[in-house]
């Protein structure tokens, strides 16, 4: 641990690693109980496998690849809101569309981009240590984009994400406001690529929302505690694999997953205990 510290008073990279780790837990607890709460996991996964051809284009073309994944994902989180506003019985077809081609056209990208491109296979299996102080920034700003915009329409979620309905009956525009909330997931899941890559990105969205989920009385301390779990994981995963010299991405996943895991084990057991002494 003290040598960790040390590299990290001494080092850039790894300096850069734990503060876009840090910026990303934020939106990713607050985002990621959405996702949780509202069970559009599956949707959230959509999105960020087809960002993969935005990357791809982007970086062929000549530009940074974050920006292409940010356009992409906006335009798959509004193609997927639409049809699943709409169309419902078509969702999980077109989301399973939007998968298998943005991922195959990255792929397609990739092969055509002179040379061996590390970057792009960085983005898809992760490397946080690779972060630059530009992306930073980009990621920051993004973070500010996303917590302003719960803070404004917080009810409104709430409203869509619980009850439907009784939205529409007080007035409230469900459409507008469910296709606001999955273009602020496909923002998150921009954010959290720069972190464990977009194999893994699922993974660190809800995993961190399901924990505390245990533990959390209302929404509110829920992303809270989501977005406290997703630091200790991700900053915890970077000690770990630099420790053991493994890759990044996949330790912070692991770490997330055991503690998911625990924290099912201690609820069942808590329930247990809890039913055995009322009889």
């Amino acid at each position: 641990m003290f040598e960790f510290i040390n590299v990290l008073q001494n080092q850039t990279f790894m300096q850069n690693a734990v503060i876009v780790g840090l910026l990303a837990s934020v939106a990713c607890g607050v985002m990621g109980t959405y996702v949780v709460t509202r069970r559009i996991v599956f949707i959230s996964g959509g999105i960020s496998h087809t960002v993969l051809g935005g990357m791809g284009a982007a970086y062929y073309y000549g530009f940074n690849p974050t920006h292409g994944a940010f356009v992409v994902a906006i335009i798959a989180a509004l193609l997927i809101g639409f049809v699943s506003l709409r169309y419902h019985q078509h969702e999980d077809t077109l989301i399973g569309a939007l998968w298998a081609v943005g991922m195959a056209v990255g792929i397609l990208f990739i092969y055509k981009t002179p040379g061996y491109n590390v970057d792009l296979m960085s983005y898809l299996f992760g490397n946080i240590l690779m972060v630059k102080r530009e992306s930073i920034l980009f990621v920051a700003c993004l973070d500010l984009v996303v917590i302003s915009l719960v803070i404004v329409f917080y009810k409104r979620f709430l409203a869509v994400c619980f009850d439907e309905e009784y939205s529409r009956l007080q007035g409230v525009s469900v459409e507008s406001t469910y296709l606001l909330l999955l273009c602020l997931v496909a923002v998150t899941v921009v954010m959290l690529i720069q972190v464990v890559g977009i194999i893994l990105v699922i993974a660190l969205l809800t995993l961190p929302a399901a924990t505390a989920r245990y533990f959390a009385p209302s929404l509110g301390k829920m992303m809270i505690l989501a977005s406290l779990f997703g630091a200790v994981f991700t900053t915890s995963g970077l000690v770990i694999s630099y420790k053991q010299d493994i890759p990044s991405g996949a330790t912070i996943i692991v770490v997330a997953g055991l503690a998911y895991i625990i924290a099912t084990v201690i609820k069942g057991l808590t329930s247990r205990f809890r039913s055995y002494n009322k009889k």
